[in-house]
């Protein structure tokens, strides 16, 4: 049994005495990182040249670094209210600035996006690997010791505790590592609890592995509060591309999404499709929808509510997702035994008879039912747990008994008082690893026991692919949709997501390749990647839709569904002359003529082709118009909340004009003008006090002041 202690600094000895102070340390990704534990070994190992520290993992995150000191000034205050006494990973600053002692060594498969774009180190150390592939590699690099945060609670006086926010690789990995543990080698395995963090169940409970736990450390400095990503703005281009995607959810059908602006736009669509359908399909009208969309929509997805539900089937588990389930968007039920998932493919069971009778037709269960099928039959809610086995009978309350038989005229009479009045065990969202707002984790730690018990957080390898389970898996994620994004996206449909064309690391696969090939093993299912059409930065407009790239995700042999602002191109089975038609559909339209001449000139497009009518009018200013005039219920900035104040909100759109509108070596020239433009300062009190600015002191203050103004006057 593991050992219990209230002191990192005492899990830290046992580590370098058990490993001989030679320390491959794995840990999960995102907020399951035992931040304190982790710590407090590095700082060990930074003294002692004798040590060495070999940390695998990925996702580290750090609070939101300031480009500029205007950035500063809003970050600061924002990022003491929101993280607090965050800990922070101590690896985090030096892995960025390639200044990690000689000891230590970090590797990483995803990067806080765009994080570590400047490191030499962390690019070098960086290891591409799917997802599903993490928990093989790791045991590859011959890891001694894995380390992750723990929930906690004590029930009647017993304690329990889960993985919670990330079991997604640790379930794969614990056998490998228990193999080698068994074989011989020193594998130690470190639990840290935090009071926080939200308790999960099903497969996230460590029940079964807690005989193999080394160290549970509960520090009474470790809970600390726990790492949130605030919920970003959603701008109108955001919108109407989590609109497009919204029209290609099929009811009944499976979804999948990630995290970010564009995720929330689509979680913000489908909530409005289900429950203020007329004004969700204002937009759509407004905009006109092409017959190819028409076509797709009608084909694959739909514009109605939500009548049977969605079942979830996702790497992460988002603030929006756990929103659609709250809405009982996310609610059709999936069972984890196959005879009955196929069952209630057909249509919805209920425990009785005819449901016993159509499991015997599978051959799910026997005539005479044996314990385990027994066990199976209560589990799910079809028998009432006071059914017992005795020899050759059944045994049923108030001391009854029957024959075992469910052939037998009086056995089944008798068995009619204790069916269950429902199915249970039904699961309506896996998951992998979860991460979001404080507002999420609370909403989690605030489930009642049957909301918990319908998510399960699992392993990595069930939520990414179909190998194991497949028959399973194959009957769960009926129609499903995998919809991710990517910052730019290839004429003849290659994607890319994690990578810039001269080699750097921006953040990461994951899972992303997992599920596009997913989408064309399973039937009825389709795979979609979300892009902005377009970028603006230092006033110059850029397209995301490219010719060609230096470095893709996903292949293009693996294309299938794009959706910009613009609408949806689809791209699967098609010529590369018809995909190349598609993307420039759905491309901004400043941008067309040039993309279609190189297309011409590599011969991937007649010379006659032209853009047709309907697609010429791909302009920020048409998305602007339809926009206004349907109001801003229809396209909230923050769909799901902030943890900003409405003050907060109008300021950032202010510096988020002055990033996308002004480069730096710009901002003294914007500034010149904005010293002899008055602004108006009482208009814009709170924000300028806000910022620091209301009583400007010096030359550059009263630059930044006429800035702000300047700034606020045109976003706001």
């Amino acid at each position: 049994m593991a050992e219990r202690m209230e002191s990192v600094e005492c899990a830290v000895d046992v580590v370098i005495e058990k490993t001989g102070g030679k320390i491959r340390l794995a840990m999960p990704l995102g907020l399951g990182k035992p931040n304190r534990f982790v710590n407090a070994l590095y700082r060990r190992v930074e003294k002692d040249s004798s040590l060495s520290l070999d940390i695998f993992t990925a996702l580290s995150l750090g609070r939101p670094g300031a480009g500029s000191d205007l950035e500063k000034r809003f970050l600061g205050p924002f990022a003491e209210r929101v993280f607090a006494d965050y800990e922070e990973l101590a690896y985090l600053k030096p892995a960025k600035k390639s200044t990690l002692p000689a000891n230590i060594r970090v590797y990483e498969f995803f990067f806080q996006p765009g994080s570590m774009l400047g490191s030499d180190s962390a690019q070098q150390h960086y290891i591409s690997s799917n997802y599903t592939h993490v928990a093989r590699d790791l045991n590859a690099r011959k890891i001694n010791v894995v380390a992750q945060l723990l929930a906690h609670r004590s029930v009647d006086g017993s304690d329990q505790y889960s993985f919670a926010c990330n079991p997604e690789v640790t379930l794969d990995l614990m056998p490998l590592l228990l193999a080698r543990r068994e074989a011989g080698e020193t594998i130690l395995s470190v639990g840290q609890i935090h009071r926080d963090l939200p308790f999960m169940e099903n497969d996230a409970r460590v029940d079964d592995w807690l005989p193999h736990m080394d160290l549970l450390v509960d520090d009474p400095e470790g809970h600390t509060r726990l790492f949130s990503t605030p919920n970003m703005p959603v701008n109108v281009q955001d919108h109407f591309v989590g609109l497009h995607a919204s029209t290609l959810i099929r009811d009944g059908g499976t979804l999948q999404i990630g995290i970010g602006a564009l995720g929330d736009a689509l979680v913000h669509h489908l909530r409005l499709r289900d429950q203020d359908n007329e004004r969700y399909l204002r937009p759509l009208q407004a905009w006109g929808l092409a017959e190819s969309q028409q076509q797709i929509i009608a084909a694959e997805g739909g514009t109605g509510v939500f009548r049977e539900g969605l079942y979830g089937c996702s790497e992460m588990v988002t603030h929006g997702l756990l929103q659609l389930v709250h809405d009982r968007i996310i609610r059709r039920p999936v069972y984890d035994w196959e005879a009955l998932q196929q069952l209630e493919m057909h249509e919805p069971t209920q425990p009785g008879l005819a449901l016993l009778d159509a499991l015997r037709e599978q051959s799910a269960i026997s005539r005479r039912l044996d314990r385990a099928q027994l066990r199976t039959l209560k589990r799910f809610g079809i028998f009432r747990e006071a059914v017992s086995k005795q020899g050759d009978q059944l045994e049923l309350p108030n001391g009854v008994r029957v024959a075992n038989d469910l052939d037998d005229r009086a056995t089944r009479e008798a068995l009619k008082a204790v069916f269950g009045d429902r199915l249970r065990g039904g699961i309506v969202m896996h998951g992998g690893f979860f991460l979001g707002p404080e507002a999420f984790y609370r909403r989690l730690r605030e489930l009642d026991d049957e909301q918990r018990a319908a998510i399960n957080m699992t392993r990595i390898s069930y939520v990414n692919h179909l190998y194991g389970d497949e028959g399973l898996k194959r009957l769960q994620r009926q129609d499903a949709r995998f919809v991710n994004t990517a910052f730019t996206v290839t004429l003849l449909g290659a994607g890319v997501a994690d990578q810039v064309d001269d080699g750097r690391v921006l953040s990461g696969v994951g899972g992303q390749y997992n599920f596009v090939s997913q989408a064309h093993e399973l039937e009825g299912a389709r795979s979609i990647l979300m892009v902005r059409a377009w970028r603006e930065r230092a006033s110059e407009a850029m397209s995301n839709v490219v010719f060609g790239y230096g470095h893709n995700t996903i292949p293009r042999h693996l294309r299938d569904v794009v959706v910009t602002e613009y609408g949806v191109a689809d791209l699967r089975g098609k010529t590369d002359e018809e995909v190349v038609m598609a993307m420039l559909n759905v491309s901004d339209s400043r941008f067309q003529v040039d993309l279609m001449a190189e297309a011409r000139a590599a011969g991937k497009l007649r010379k006659d082709y032209q853009i047709p009518e309907a697609h010429r009018r791909n302009n920020p200013e048409h998305l602007h118009e339809i926009a206004a005039r349907c109001g801003d219920a229809s396209f909230p900035l923050f769909p799901l909340g902030t943890d900003f104040t409405e003050t907060e909100q109008r300021v950032l759109k202010a510096l988020t004009w002055l990033k996308e509108k002004v480069g730096h070596k710009e901002y003294v020239e914007l500034g010149s003008k904005a010293l002899f433009h008055e602004g108006s300062e009482a208009e814009f009190a709170e924000e300028l006090a806000r910022m620091g600015l209301k009583d400007p002191d010096g030359v550059k203050e009263h630059l930044y002041h006429r800035l702000l103004l300047t700034a606020l006057e045109a976003a706001c």
